[in-house]
């Protein structure tokens, strides 16, 4: 890899009514540590880059604009139902899990093996989006 190709080409956009709780809660609950984080003059999130490992997401507040209005909406507006969840891959399942529902993650599903291979938990973050978390990692066969 060359300092011009991305570390993932995949980067997850999420929108939070409460950004700067967010960025707090996913960094204590799941792990995921701060990239970049830009504010506003008052001092609040505008737009955030959490990553794990070398996977990145981008949040921001959910503000509606062009492309929230006709595109992306809150789980909260969906009936609790997300049209995506994301997988991240994590070293020791219990452990993450453990940390998780301990910061007050909505757990959905709890810890299990996979008949794919490896352990996976789902749960959901203080404003709806669902995650899961696996040890199975789909580009090692």
């Amino acid at each position: 890899m060359t300092e011009s190709e991305p570390r993932s080409s995949l980067v997850s956009c999420l929108g939070y009514k409460d950004a700067d709780a967010a960025v707090i809660w996913l960094c204590r609950a799941f792990g995921f540590e701060e990239h970049a984080v830009y504010r506003d003059e008052a001092g609040k999130v505008v737009h955030a880059e959490l990553t794990f490992g070398n996977g990145m997401i981008m949040l921001g507040p959910d503000q509606g604009g062009d492309f929230g209005k006709r595109v992306m909406t809150m789980p909260e507006r969906a009936g609790g139902r997300c049209t995506q969840t994301i997988y991240v891959i994590v070293a020791d399942v219990d452990a993450h899990h453990a940390r998780a529902e301990a910061a007050g993650a909505e757990i959905l599903i709890a810890p299990r093996g996979e008949s794919y291979g490896g352990r996976s938990y789902s749960a959901r973050d203080p404003e709806g989006h669902a995650w899961s978390f696996g040890s199975y990692d789909p580009w090692v066969r």
